[in-house]
């Protein structure tokens, strides 16, 4: 008996080892991620010492004293939600009334197909949240399809229709010669896409460029486009940020939508209401009719119940409270041309102060692109340069938050980048 115990002793002794050997070992072969290159930036910023120190890297708004801002609608609208609500789950589809009023902002505030109930909608994690779900989507319905995807673009948009496991083909899109749009390659990118191809398409305010097409192109590329058979699908995180109007910076959508195209949009408000943390945005799929808008949100729903179950609620709350009452709606419209002019006049600034210099170099594509970012055309070693002597922080491709940019910051930021450059 003594014998018998002590053998199973040992036996629970041995399989105790083993066990804690698969234990150990469950994650031994996980890596660190690399780091994300913004990130990463604002990591070095933060832990620089310097009083001259200048952050535009950054892919959020600041005031002319370089803090982040919260719209006064916004808290207006915090003001009127608090205490009279409550924070119950919200469909798996989200705020009904926030989506209503957001597929307005896209679609057109007296849109025939909004009318006619056409448009699959849902809310959505903000702008990325609505690009990963359209991508699985994608790949549930379309499984051989593919997304073209231009260069440069975002670089999560990458990220995202790769763990959709969506194969990615690129178009072109940026020329940096000319620092602007590679019209002729673009166009002839969408004809020899094979039929049916969808397209990601930035609606304004390209990241990382800046650089739009004109009026005339995109109707051009929607003619090609339609020619092809191809879905468009546009990214759209940057309306009335852009130029300050929100008509204007729909431009694109309306033109394709006039062409007859069925489209699908990803919208946020991070951007152009400053609701950042709030990951509040909406995706849309414009159907042939309502029977199969009815059908396409439901699948919509479907993917979004695995993923997160139902949307949060406050930051729908906000942007339904400021877009549904006149008042605070004409109050978001001044402000946010506030931020969008902020941005405009920091890019006059900064090509006026470099051409005072003297520098040898055009730096009209400063004025020329549009939205947040500058797409400067600095090198990797110019970035690192303008980072380990002057102390001014930005990703290696040159991309220039305009956002981060004031005043008082403007001046200096000329002055490195015309010494990094002669």
């Amino acid at each position: 008996m003594a014998i018998r115990r002590a053998m199973s002793g040992r036996i629970m002794d041995r399989t105790a080892v083993v066990g804690a050997r698969y234990m150990s070992s469950w994650w031994r072969s996980v890596q660190p991620a690399p780091k994300d290159p913004i990130l990463g930036v604002t990591e070095a910023f933060l832990a620089d010492q310097s009083p001259d120190k200048v952050n535009v890297g950054v892919g959020a708004y600041r005031d002319d004293n370089g803090k982040p801002v919260v719209l006064e609608c916004v808290r207006e609208a915090e003001r009127r939600i608090a205490g009279n609500l409550n924070m119950e789950y919200l469909p798996m589809g989200g705020s009904v009334k926030m989506v209503e009023e957001t597929l307005k902002l896209a679609y057109g505030e007296n849109s025939e197909l909004i009318k006619e109930k056409r448009i699959a909608a849902v809310q959505a994690l903000s702008g990325t949240g609505a690009c990963r779900l359209f991508a699985d989507f994608q790949k549930r319905f379309c499984p051989d399809s593919q997304i073209y995807i231009p260069v440069p673009t975002w670089a999560n948009h990458h990220n995202i229709w790769r763990d959709a496991q969506v194969p990615q083909k690129t178009y072109h899109y940026y020329h940096p010669e000319s620092k602007g749009l590679d019209f002729a390659a673009m166009i002839d990118d969408i004809k020899n896409a094979p039929n049916g191809s969808f397209f990601l398409l930035h609606a304004c305010a390209h990241n990382p460029t800046g650089v739009d097409p004109s009026e005339e192109q995109w109707r051009e590329i929607s003619h090609h486009i339609k020619a092809k058979g191809h879905f468009a699908f546009f990214d759209m995180a940057y309306q009335g940020f852009a130029s300050g109007d929100p008509e204007k910076d729909a431009k694109a959508i309306r033109i394709f939508l006039e062409d007859g195209h069925h489209i699908g949009i990803a919208q946020s408000y991070a951007k152009n209401m400053g609701l950042y943390g709030q990951r509040v945005g909406c995706l849309s799929v414009l159907c042939e009719d309502e029977k199969q808008a009815v059908a396409v949100k439901s699948q919509l729903q479907q993917l979004a119940r695995p993923m997160y179950s139902n949307p949060p609620v406050h930051g729908a709350l906000i942007v339904s409270t400021i877009l549904s009452d006149p008042d605070l709606k004409k109050q978001w419209l001044k402000e946010v041309k506030v931020m969008a002019d902020r941005i405009i006049g920091m890019r006059t600034a900064l090509r006026g102060n470099l051409e005072k210099l003297g520098s040898p170099l055009s730096w009209q594509h400063i004025t020329n692109q549009i939205g947040m970012f500058c797409y400067s055309g600095l090198t990797p070693e110019q970035v690192d340069r303008l980072t380990n002597e002057f102390h001014i922080y930005m990703t290696r491709n040159g991309r220039i938050s305009m956002a981060g940019v004031t005043t008082g910051s403007v001046k200096y930021l000329a002055n490195a980048i015309h010494e990094v450059t002669k």
